[in-house]
């Protein structure tokens, strides 16, 4: 098994910059995927960025440019810095966490962003 405690999630102005923070501790996987997912009310959860254990990157296209992800190895924590925040980015935001191969797939409690003036 393992725990995903997720920090960070806040209320910001548009064009703010809030990070997110997802630490995983128990059975690591020394092959994995970190990654952050976001679910906004009536829609369905959508993949935000990952991470692989080998540093490769991927991003949704709206917030490609704006946001960053990264990690920690050492920590077995990743993070989502999110910068130029948008009305449109408001969502519970979830972080991920799988086995290279798929599964198992963990996920984190969720924190809440809200960017609203």
């Amino acid at each position: 098994q393992v725990q995903l405690v997720e920090s960070g999630g806040g209320l910001v102005q548009p064009g703010g910059s809030l990070r997110l923070s997802c630490a995983a501790s128990g059975s690591i996987f020394s092959f994995n995927v970190m990654g952050w997912y976001r679910q906004a009310p009536g829609k369905q959860r959508e993949l935000v960025a990952t991470i692989t254990s080998g540093g490769s990157t991927n991003y949704e296209d709206s917030v490609r440019g704006r946001f960053t992800i990264s990690k920690d190895s050492a920590k077995n924590t990743w993070y989502l810095q999110m910068n130029s925040l948008k009305p449109e980015d408001t969502a519970v935001y979830y972080c991920n966490y799988r086995h290279v191969l798929g599964k198992p797939i963990y996920w984190g409690q969720g924190t809440q962003v809200t960017v609203s003036s």
